[in-house]
């Protein structure tokens, strides 16, 4: 963590998820369904030096590279001493990310020379950090691939399930959840894209990824996972056994500390809810005590175990999705209502909102621009800015969200449904320009793509030099207005963020479609927690992508009255003095 300007460590981080298969790919034949052959993909070469100045130019302090470790593929690599996978349980040409098949090993795909693959993520790390760039990887504790099998040595470290009892639906050292007396059924819908020359055969069945115990798991489901087993019995009562420490939990710390060995400075955690927070509390302490600056980022969608995750789990950030996200991509699509802002920081309690990870877009989500959301780019900013500012905590970009990167159809097992492929073989337009063969420059980049980038490096950097934003406190504006009628408390949204030496005053218009003009209230209340005494105050507009904001003089009687004149789809930022 940096350090903000009052000395403190800050937590007012940003991260840069790149997917990595896709980022330096400037094949842009995108065949449906194409192979590698076809539709190329990304190296790790690609993300060279060029490419990281350019993050940092943006305000990026962490890279999150996304399916770096080996996964199932339907591409053939035996030659290289790697099992292939029957193409009956992958998802996607490429397959995902997110159905490990050695996690001790860097995913071929991504390597000019596959045999030293591990060589080439070494190398990538070192000039991340050259950089003064921070390395987030994946770490997938809650399933694996069907056919996960290391090939690589691993000091007398078994392989998951070596030594497991397949008779026993539960057993707490084993590391599967079996289905005794059945046999796995793959998806009837399944239809391989390439030719599958023999049957999936798995007997007994495993519990799929999901938590579906079933022999048949539906497309739906995560079939080409198996889940692992962490010591609860699902099938009675959620019973815990977590004495002795199970097996499970032993090889995921050997693991964790295997990848931070390599130098990688933080794991974000996939569905770390599904995993049980003892083992998060055990394993994260064993981590830090040989490396205790190691970040760790939950994936979490169970609001109520928010706090044991952060307090008792030892999690650094946890992903705001149910609440924020949420809150903010319905006034982007025209039916939010600003109010709910306030909903998200009350549950909060303000006890947490530095731990919490705010986004617009990731590899779950639809793309800002897509035809399923908000449709153009420029309606993110307001809803980027607010989950800079509106706390002291980590922001997060996907790639190619800062130059409006739009999806662009169904891929191959990826449907049209408004996100960017994790499954399939693909191009991206706006990266082949960015990438600019290696220049990762703005060349060729649209007069729109560049505002665009331009107007989330200063959304950065405002979060990141403001000592009111990145450790101030926070005073929600929106009680003391909303019975003003010229102030539409449903699209509107005003707050003040404040230390002993800075105070800003932050008004946002989510309306799409209507400009305000209004007499802001700021109350007496607010006025004494700032510290304010005068008689007098004034206020100089920051500079930001919208049109230049009036200074003002302000007579304090007791409440103040701001004069406000906000654009649709905007915001302002006064800094009071």
């Amino acid at each position: 963590m940096t350090q903000n300007v009052s000395g403190k460590k800050s937590d007012k981080l940003t991260f840069y998820q790149i997917f990595t298969r896709l980022f330096g790919n400037s094949n842009t034949t995108n065949k449906y369904y194409g192979s590698i052959q076809e539709n190329g993909v990304g190296k790790l070469a690609d993300i060279n030096k060029n490419a990281l100045k350019s993050l940092k130019k943006l305000g990026i302090s962490h890279v999150w590279y996304t399916g770096v470790i080996e996964h199932a593929t339907m591409t053939d690599y035996s030659s290289y001493g790697i099992k292939k996978d029957n193409p009956l349980v992958v998802k996607g040409k490429a397959g995902s990310p997110y159905a490990i098949k050695d996690y001790y090993d860097i995913d071929p795909d991504l390597a000019t020379d596959v045999k030293n693959r591990m060589a080439e993520f070494e190398s990538l790390v070192k000039r991340t950090h050259e950089e003064d760039l921070k390395v987030i990887i994946d770490f997938i504790p809650n399933h694996v691939a069907r056919e996960y099998k290391s090939d690589v040595t691993r000091d007398g470290i078994l392989n998951f399930g070596e030594d497991d009892d397949p008779s026993k639906a539960f057993l707490p050292q084993n590391n599967f959840y079996y289905l005794p007396g059945t046999e796995f059924k793959v998806p009837a819908e399944l239809k391989s894209p390439i030719e599958v020359d023999k049957p999936y055969i798995e007997k007994p069945a495993l519990a799929t990824g999901n938590d579906v115990f079933s022999e048949a798991p539906s497309i739906n489901d995560w079939f080409e996972t198996i889940k692992l087993n962490y010591g609860v019995d699902y099938q009675n009562d959620h019973t815990s056994h977590f004495d002795p420490i199970p097996d499970t939990w032993l090889k995921m710390r050997d693991i964790l500390l295997y990848w931070s060995k390599k130098g990688v400075d933080g794991f974000r955690c996939d569905m770390a809810h599904m995993v049980p927070v003892p083992f998060w509390t055990w394993v994260i302490k064993e981590v830090k005590k040989e490396f205790p600056d190691m970040l760790f980022i939950a994936e979490i969608y169970d609001v109520g175990l928010y706090h044991d995750f952060i307090f008792k789990g030892g999690f650094d950030y946890l992903y705001d999705k149910v609440g924020l996200y949420d809150a903010l991509r319905r006034l982007m699509e025209g039916h939010g209502n600003a109010n709910d802002i306030t909903k998200v920081w009350q549950n909060e309690s303000g006890e947490y909102a530095n731990h919490m990870l705010r986004f617009l877009e990731n590899h779950d989500e639809q793309r800002i621009t897509s035809q399923q959301f908000a449709k153009d780019a420029k309606v993110g900013l307001p809803a980027m800015a607010l989950s800079a500012y509106l706390h002291d905590g980590p922001l997060m970009l996907y790639f190619g969200q800062e130059i409006g990167l739009k999806p662009n159809g169904a891929e191959g097992f990826q449907s049209d449904d408004g996100r960017t492929s994790i499954f399939d073989y693909w191009g991206l337009d706006e990266m082949a320009r960015w990438n600019n063969d290696g220049k990762w420059n703005l060349a060729k980049l649209s007069k729109e793509e560049k505002e665009l980038r331009k107007a989330y490096t200063l959304i950065n950097e405002t979060a990141t030099s403001n000592e009111a934003i990145n450790a101030g406190k926070f005073f929600d504006l929106q009680y003391a207005n909303i019975g003003n009628p010229a102030y539409n408390d449903t699209k509107v949204f005003s707050f003040l963020r404040y230390t002993a030496s800075q105070k800003l005053l932050f008004v946002f218009n989510f309306d799409l479609n209507n400009s305000y003009n209004f007499k802001l209230k700021l109350p007496e209340l607010a006025l004494g927690m700032m510290g304010i005494q005068k008689k007098e105050i004034s206020l100089k507009g920051l500079k930001q992508i919208n049109k230049p904001i009036k200074s003002q003089k302000i007579s304090l009687v007791a409440d103040a009255e701001i004069n406000i004149d906000i654009s649709d789809n905007s915001w302002q930022i006064f800094e009071i003095n």
